[in-house]
């Protein structure tokens, strides 16, 4: 039944797609070129069209091949694959990173293979923007309902649990925590635990024995494999079992505190090899990549906020006695120590209890002004010059002082894998809300994602979170 619904979900939306599609690009056109009505033309937004421009029939014959490609781009970026449990901002940046690669397929198209040169740039830029906006407006709404109908109790997958372990509970801790996503629990299935033991009102049903039998009830949408990391011997049969019903079947494996969220695999003649460790930053094309988006984006950020610099250094220096510039060791790439920059924002104090002391809420250490520049993270801004000579990047783990470096390495299990990578100015962690007196385990656990997962996209979405997220000063004092 979840299947069936998935398949009907997936054509409504490559019907609607392809509606709005042709809507947003023949909106486009008139915004563009109809100075009749339009209101960027109107007040003067853009000027209106000079010289030829191609006819409106000859924008339509566009469409031919632009939805099908369009569609091709949205299926190749995940955009129809069941997203039960993402959230709002992967579908907004699974939408635009496709409306990238459908606009750059659409330029290609028009300049270099059929080389047109007639078509307006302007106008693909509204188009690609309406069709965004559009787009990511239907699929909220889509979204919302699904969410609502999930919490009311319909279109639920239904599952069962093979296996109790500690991945079992954290898998139910999950679930309950997101009821919109729609998850039935019936029960758990293991062999060491009686039957009637619960976990968060999810009861053990019986023993593994019992898979055959529920399963030809034909009434599970899937299999939640989470056994033990000691009862790995039983698990080729469950499997086994599993396939021959045909149900779809997950595996949660009990190790992954030691194996990554996205494991790194090869292939070695047919034996499959998981790297325990894989940091996508090793790679020297990632790593020049990176430099290069952190050198232009340094300049530009320091010409940018030129001027609010100068403004708090005039106020640092009238408001509070002492230095203008806050220096302080922190630890870096492969553990080596440099020297991080900031606005002062706290009265001059003792270097020797300064080390091994954490900010807190109202702390009295910190200046009027300062706690307004740590609210608006205008402080930071002097870390865009520890970026420009390599020190740091603009995104990546924060950097720790040495004391706290030495504590926390023997207290959290895989602490120094953060220093796999440059630190940076804002992280994963930051714009999730861990920071400044928050669960420093929280905040491993999400620099460790983002040294396992790194991409230039990832980058880009930390940074619009910083700007735009609503959780990043969440806890700045």
């Amino acid at each position: 039944m979840i299947r069936e619904n998935q398949r009907l979900l997936n054509i409504m939306h490559i019907i609607v797609d392809a509606v709005i599609i042709a809507f947003s690009f023949l909106l486009a056109y008139q915004l563009r070129f109809d100075d009749t009505w339009s209101p960027l033309i109107k007040y003067h937004i853009i000027n209106p069209p000079i010289g030829y421009y191609k006819a409106l029939e000859d924008y339509r014959n566009m469409l031919v091949l632009l939805i099908p490609c369009y569609i091709a781009i949205y299926y190749i970026c995940g955009m129809y694959d069941p997203k039960r449990t993402s959230g709002r901002r992967s579908e907004f940046f699974s939408l635009i990173k496709a409306s990238i690669l459908g606009m750059a397929y659409t330029v290609a198209i028009l300049y270099f293979l059929l080389k047109e040169h007639d078509y307006a740039r302007l106008f693909l830029g509204i188009f690609m923007m309406l069709n965004v906006t559009i787009d990511y407006t239907f699929r909220l709404i889509v979204i919302k309902i699904l969410h609502n109908m999930r919490k009311s109790g319909k279109n639920l997958k239904h599952i069962i649990l093979v296996g109790y372990s500690r991945t079992t509970e954290r898998y139910i801790d999950r679930l309950r925590v997101h009821p919109e996503w729609g998850y039935y629990i019936h029960g758990i299935l293991d062999d060491n635990k009686k039957p009637g033991t619960s976990y968060k009102h999810v009861n053990v049903i019986g023993s593994m024995n019992k898979l055959s039998e529920l399963l030809a009830t034909n009434q599970y949408d899937e299999i939640a494999i989470t056994l033990s990391i000691n009862e790995y011997n039983k698990l080729e049969n469950i499997v086994s079992i599993c396939e021959k019903s045909g149900v779809h079947t997950k595996f949660l494996p009990d190790y992954n505190n030691v194996i990554p969220t996205k494991p790194y695999t090869e292939d070695l003649d047919g034996i499959p090899v998981i790297h325990v460790r894989h940091v996508p930053l090793s790679s020297s094309f990632n790593q020049v990549l990176k430099r290069i988006v952190d050198i232009f984006g340094s300049l530009v950020a320091i010409i940018l906020f030129a001027i609010p610099m100068l403004i708090s250094a005039i106020i640092i220096k009238i408001t509070s006695p002492g230095p203008l510039i806050f220096k302080q060791t922190r630890i870096g790439l492969h553990n080596q120590e440099f020297s991080i920059y900031k606005f002062r924002s706290m009265k001059v104090q003792d270097e020797a209890k300064e080390k091994k002391a954490w900010t807190t809420a109202n702390d009295p250490r910190v200046t009027r002004f300062g706690k307004f520049m740590r609210k608006t993270n205008i402080d930071e801004l002097p870390q865009l010059f520890n970026v420009l000579l390599g020190d740091m990047s603009l995104v990546g783990p924060r950097p720790e002082r040495p004391f706290f470096v030495d504590k926390f390495k023997e207290e959290i299990p895989r602490y120094m894998i953060k220093h796999q990578v440059r630190p940076g100015m804002t992280g994963w962690a930051q714009v999730n809300g861990y920071r400044g007196d928050t669960s420093i385990t929280k905040r491993i656990e999400c620099d460790l994602y983002y040294v396992e997962n790194w991409s230039i996209f990832l980058d880009f979405k930390i940074l619009f979170l910083t700007f735009f997220g609503n959780k990043v000063n969440k806890n700045a004092y």
